[in-house]
């Protein structure tokens, strides 16, 4: 029997779907220390962006040569060596298409959230303050949304974006052969620059650093906000925060910080920032969706 470890949980209907399929499939979580044990004894493990599947533990399971499939149950695969593991002959799959939606409208929820200071305003009426003249906010219409990266949920951003009235512009290592009306690809200074929003959608390799350090946040025009539900890492929080302190930055939106869960008191106390903990994918729909599309790669893989 093919067994199959879902270390950071899986939906419920697609593990009965699976055991279905004649599968073992098990949903207790192991931290690293048991699981460098436990991924000897399994033919696929199933995670999210919570397990970090590094060379120590891709070395563990060719102990035994039992694990051939690696599925993240997601979109990012930088919590995973792919490509040692793919030399080690394990494949690597993710589930690209399921959670691009969710991530895509909470991007949209937090931009809303910082240009009419929704999150402040939330706080402050359950403390029993009216504080109406306070809450002036921006309008989405008519601003520059600047995108960095330009995947599928970046795409989903900006039809969403495009439809409230804003311009958009994206910059990626390569230009989108599928135009969409009303986007356009510039240079990274040129985004920089022009943009009234900045939203990130790029994974972060450590081999690069961040995208947005003191030298990005230099050459941005002033008042501006930032969005990133992407990965940690790909902004220099200590960078962000002199920004936002010093004026360059209004207002900023985080689901992902470098050290998850965010333990720094800087962020999660600082007035400029509206957070959520790392929610992109936490949707009913999503959740099914993801499962469903788990299901069809260790299908095609495992039959």
């Amino acid at each position: 029997m093919i067994k199959i470890l879902a270390n950071d949980g899986i939906d419920e209907s697609a593990k009965l779907k699976l055991e279905e399929k004649g599968y073992s499939v098990e949903l207790g979580h192991y931290d690293k220390d048991e699981l460098m044990l436990k991924i000897k004894e399994v033919d696929c493990i199933i995670c999210r962006s919570a397990t970090k599947i590094r060379h120590d533990l891709i070395d563990a399971a060719t102990k035994t040569n039992q694990l051939k499939l690696i599925v993240r149950a997601g979109v990012g695969i930088d919590n995973i060596d792919y490509e040692y593991a793919e030399e080690k002959g394990i494949t690597v799959q993710n589930t690209p298409n399921s959670s691009s939606a969710a991530v895509a409208e909470l991007t949209i929820g937090h931009m809303f959230s910082i240009a009419r200071n929704i999150y402040h305003a939330n706080v402050s009426m359950r403390e029993g303050k009216w504080l109406k003249k306070q809450y002036r906010g921006i309008e989405l219409s008519g601003k520059t949304l600047g995108l960095v990266g330009f995947g599928r949920i970046a795409r989903g951003v900006a039809k969403k974006a495009v439809a409230l009235g804003m311009t958009v512009q994206y910059f990626d290592i390569k230009v989108d052969e599928e135009m969409i009306d009303g986007v356009k690809p510039v240079s990274k200074e040129t985004l920089l620059k022009t943009s009234d929003f900045i939203s990130l959608h790029i994974p972060f390799k450590k081999e690069y650093g961040p995208f947005l350090s003191v030298n990005e946040f230099n050459t941005m025009k002033n008042g501006m906000y930032i969005i990133n539900i992407a990965r940690g890492g790909v902004i220099d929080e200590s960078a962000l925060l002199d920004a936002l302190d010093q004026g360059q930055v209004e207002k900023c939106a985080l689901d992902v910080y470098e050290e998850e869960p965010l333990k720094d008191k800087r962020i999660y106390t600082h007035e400029k920032i509206s957070l959520t903990p790392h929610i992109g994918a936490a949707t009913f729909e999503a959740q099914k969706r993801i499962g469903e599309e788990t299901i069809d790669v260790i299908l095609n893989y495992l039959s």
